[in-house]
């Protein structure tokens, strides 16, 4: 056979050659992992296409950590592994993993978090020196999955000073730790230490918690029937207007603000403990800039929040957990004046556990850190704003 024929010949096997072994291109492999859906759909398949991903050497490590972007928490799931097959294997035999491509992909803040949050730990396994060049520069991490531990070092560094009793320099880092801060146990710390040092935060401002509002009500909540329909000041706010509320009662707006650190505004307390009701609570917040903003609320009860009259967030369930975020609405503040309604309904249960009519509401960013507002609510001239009809 002649040499050119030979040659062509042996790349044509070698570009067969995943084929006739039954292997496919990582590529194809990852597009099918990322098929994958829930309640077992493309297991199979998936099942299949990790076997071949597994089986990569470590250079195709970053590949498969790249496929994270865009994937849900499935495929996630099926990468990981994948990622964790590969770095085991090598280590276990003895062999390196590539630690400059696994520092390159955690310093592209692009990518993943998760993705980005596993090649740090696989880097940190061969190279105990990473965390003390990297981190340093994750306290603005866009990622809360390294954001974090950054945080969590600076929080040390400030617990080891102030056990040194350099105070001056034990609150420069929990300042530090605090500005960064994003994880509420991580906040909590850093405001008791610096407690400690005769240094006050004021709370409910580093969390960005609405504490002044008008409110109204009660309107009927009888059988949880007061949820979906619109009372008056879904359509439109008129501060001084006179509505029919719950047994014919007449309601007004009225101005409320909490003194609780974390924004809470208990109805019971505010308008008079009523059971099968609704309440509202208004306030016109101001923002120097136009912004993407995430409206997050904790609350007893069911909730509908609107911004700028849009519906962006309801949840129609009574007497689960209260917690800081468990509501979370997204949307865009304007530059300048921007009104914020809460609906909050309270059901009819004569459990004690089932007596609580609160909530409590703030203004982050995506990785839950306070955005600069001011709050603007009309006190005493009348205000309007129409809202858009909800389906």
């Amino acid at each position: 056979m002649p040499r050119t024929i030979q040659t062509i010949a042996l790349f044509t096997l070698l570009a067969l050659a995943p084929v006739l072994l039954g292997a496919e291109p990582v590529e194809t492999a990852l597009e099918r992992i990322k098929k994958v859906g829930r309640e077992g759909q493309g297991n199979v398949e998936a099942a299949s296409a990790w076997r071949e991903l597994a089986r990569q050497g470590p250079e195709k490590l970053p590949t498969i950590l790249a496929a994270f972007d865009g994937a849900d928490a499935t495929a996630a799931n099926w990468l990981r592994a994948a990622v964790d097959a590969i770095a085991e294997r090598e280590l276990a035999a003895g062999r390196p993993l590539p630690a400059a491509r696994l520092e390159k992909f955690v310093k592209e803040t692009g990518h993943d978090g998760q993705a980005r949050r596993l090649a740090y730990e696989w880097l940190v396994r061969v190279d105990a020196a990473a965390p003390a060049r990297l981190l340093p520069a994750m306290l603005e991490d866009p990622g809360a999955e390294l954001r974090r531990d950054a945080v969590a070092a600076v929080l040390q560094e400030g617990k080891d000073l102030f056990n040194k009793k350099l105070r001056a320099a034990a609150a420069a880092a929990y300042g530090k730790a605090l500005f960064a801060a994003r994880d509420r146990d991580q906040v909590e710390l850093a405001i008791k230490q610096l407690k400690a040092l005769g240094i006050s935060i004021d709370v409910p401002n580093q969390y960005g918690f609405v504490r002044s509002w008008q409110i109204i009500g009660p309107f009927d909540n009888t059988n949880g029937n007061g949820f979906g329909p619109a009372y008056p000041p879904e359509k439109a706010i008129e501060l001084s207007a006179d509505y029919e509320g719950k047994k014919n009662a007449h309601v007004r707006w009225s101005e409320h603000t909490t003194s609780d650190p974390y924004g809470i505004v208990d109805f019971n307390k505010a308008l008079g403990k009523h059971m099968s009701a609704v309440a509202y609570a208004y306030a016109v917040v101001d923002s120097p800039v136009e912004r993407p903003v995430q409206v997050r609320a904790g609350s007893f009860n069911a909730v509908k929040i609107f911004l700028n009259g849009k519906q962006i967030f309801f949840r129609d369930e009574y007497h689960h957990n209260m917690r800081v975020d468990q509501h979370i609405g997204t949307g865009t503040l304007r530059a300048g004046k921007n009104d914020i309604l809460i609906k909050v309904c309270q059901n009819e249960q004569t459990e004690s556990w089932a007596q609580s009519w609160l909530f409590q509401l703030r203004l982050s960013d995506a990785l839950g850190g306070a955005v600069p507002f001011t709050v603007d609510t009309p006190k005493s001239k009348p205000a309007t704003t129409e809202r858009k009809a909800q389906p």
